[in-house]
């Protein structure tokens, strides 16, 4: 290679990328100026600043939902920002940042960055947060938060480090900032020191990940350089953790013991020791932390011999496809039945008897035992068309249901321009041929309804100008805006309608639809609160 210092371009451009992508998502959106933030530098400050709190949440090991979002964002908003928004529109504002801005409507991101060596463009994944299902005090479903590998590096990338000299980096800052007794300057550096260990060890987690999905898409490279990364990272670290957490210990028991009544130690002596506990509760989470990446370390290296050693034997492995060399055959020919056992023989095989050794009877046992990893995937030989004919047939089938509610939805209110569901089950108990479409599951119903008041606005001539701008992918799941630009081409007492507003009423009604069926086919009683449904029509 003639210039050397092209070797490294796509790791370059990959950092590149993190901010490219960003703001193609933010520049082409108009929503930010609904909420008062008409310059791109207060629309960026907006997305650090909820970065930064998720990267927050996640070392807290804490729930971040959308709620918890919207809250912080009315907090700085109050206190600093000072835009005239609601809390309802801080958190309709947090649901643009995280599910438009930095997850691309759900959608794949991707930037390319030229590899010189290769001469050719290297395609690169973007991904900033990531979300998993967890559980409230109140046992609800929520859908919680967290930043990922390249959500940490777009936070960190900013100190212009290489990735195995960060971690030394900032344990000698932190070691310099100790020793001046700067604690407040040591949590944030002990903070960036927790960060890089828990990056390191997704980084393995994303790798086994990988390699049991397909051993050969896991370059041999690939694992040599987090081989290498884990080796710099485990050398020497968890001594000189254990020596700063003895170090902080020994300086906030001085603390404590200078003044055995707390109010008697003054505000700075008290932030010192708030800011003492605060570090020793890092070190003793970057030493956990530490132990993880050992351990993975020594999972990682086991695993990919094991599932290459797996690849290697499958050439020895004669597979036979069920239904023609089984079900087939037996059909034609039903008296096979009686040698069958010449075919299943093989799949009864039993594992060759272990042998007791007397002489390890006399030797120290040590446990060896190990979890199981249980398989979650299960290969089953079938009619690969025939399977992907009866799932487009009962996805259709369950549109059909989801477009024939709403469409009896929006036909109840178009008469009059407006609608309660209140009023909407009276009527519904004159017309109860109608209920089934109206109500033809608990869950689509539940669904739209819920759908509709999350959007509260919907504008359809925005819609159709959207649709003609983007090419979105076709998804398997409920779409409320394709399904009413659906409604409003094809049927034509739709085709005058030009806005949809839905909101919650507070005059304290209970709406009941009774004798509903649910998905397992039982019959449910739905309540819920009293919601106005209000269309608008080309005059």
């Amino acid at each position: 290679m003639q210039f050397e210092f092209l070797k490294h371009f796509p790791r370059r451009m990959k950092n590149v990328g993190l901010y490219t992508v960003l703001v193609q998502n933010s520049l082409q959106k108009t929503l930010w100026k609904k909420y008062g933030f008409l310059k791109t530098d207060e629309q960026f400050n907006m997305i650090f600043a909820v970065l930064l709190y998720i990267m927050e949440q996640s070392l807290k090991e804490e729930h971040c939902t959308m709620d918890d979002i919207g809250a912080y964002i009315d907090t700085i908003n109050m206190h600093h920002f000072e835009k005239q928004m609601t809390y309802e529109d801080c958190r309709a504002l947090g649901d643009f940042i995280v599910n438009v801005v930095l997850s691309n409507e759900g959608k794949t991101m991707y930037f390319d960055g030229f590899n010189f060596e290769h001469n050719a463009y290297q395609i690169m994944n973007i991904s900033y947060v990531a979300n998993r299902i967890v559980y409230n005090e109140q046992d609800v479903k929520r859908t919680s938060y967290y930043l990922t590998d390249d959500g940490y590096n777009l936070l960190l990338s900013t100190l212009e480090i290489e990735n195995n000299m960060k971690l030394t980096i900032h344990e000698m800052i932190f070691q310099m900032h100790l020793e001046k007794q700067s604690y407040d300057k040591a949590v944030d550096e002990i903070k960036n020191v927790f960060n890089l260990l828990r990056i390191q060890l997704q980084k393995i987690q994303e790798a086994m990940g990988k390699i049991r999905r397909n051993a050969l898409n896991y370059s041999v490279r690939d694992y040599q350089e987090i081989l290498n990364e884990n080796l710099e990272t485990i050398s020497d670290t968890k001594q000189k953790f254990q020596n700063y957490r003895d170090l902080v210990k020994s300086r906030a028991r001085e603390l404590e013991e200078a003044n055995i009544n707390v109010q008697k130690l003054t505000e700075k002596e008290e932030e010192k020791l708030n800011h003492l506990r605060e570090i020793e509760q890092y070190l003793n989470r970057a030493i956990d932390e530490h132990q993880k990446i050992l351990n993975s370390h020594f999972d990682l290296k086991s695993l990919y011999t094991k599932e290459l050693e797996a690849l290697s034997q499958m050439s020895l492995i004669r597979r036979f496809p069920l239904r023609t060399s089984l079900y087939d055959k037996i059909l034609e020919q039903p008296q096979a039945l009686e040698r069958l056992e010449y075919f299943l023989r093989p799949l009864f095989c039993k594992e060759a008897e272990k042998v007791y050794n007397l002489n390890k009877a006399f030797q120290l046992q040590k446990p060896v035992h190990k979890a199981k990893e249980t398989d979650t995937q299960e290969e089953l030989d079938f009619d690969a068309g025939a399977w992907e004919e009866e799932q487009e047939l009962l996805y259709r089938k369950k549109l059909i249901r989801y477009e024939k509610s709403l469409a009896c939805l929006l036909g109840y209110a178009i008469e009059d321009g407006e609608i309660s569901l209140l009023e909407l089950s009276k009527q519904l108990e004159k017309e109860t041929e109608k209920q089934t479409d109206l109500l033809p599951t608990v869950e689509v119903f539940k669904e739209i309804m819920v759908e509709l008041i999350r959007n509260r606005e919907i504008d359809i001539l925005a819609l159709k100008q959207e649709q003609s701008e983007y090419i979105q992918e076709q998804s398997r799941e409920f779409q409320l805006n394709v399904m009413l630009l659906n409604l409003v081409e094809e049927c034509p007492k739709f085709h005058c309608l030009r806005r949809i507003e839905v909101y919650r009423l507070d005059d304290g009604e209970t709406v009941t639809f009774s004798a509903v069926l649910d998905e397992n086919g039982e019959y449910r009683t739905i309540r819920c609160s009293n919601v106005m449904l209000c269309v608008t029509k080309e005059e």
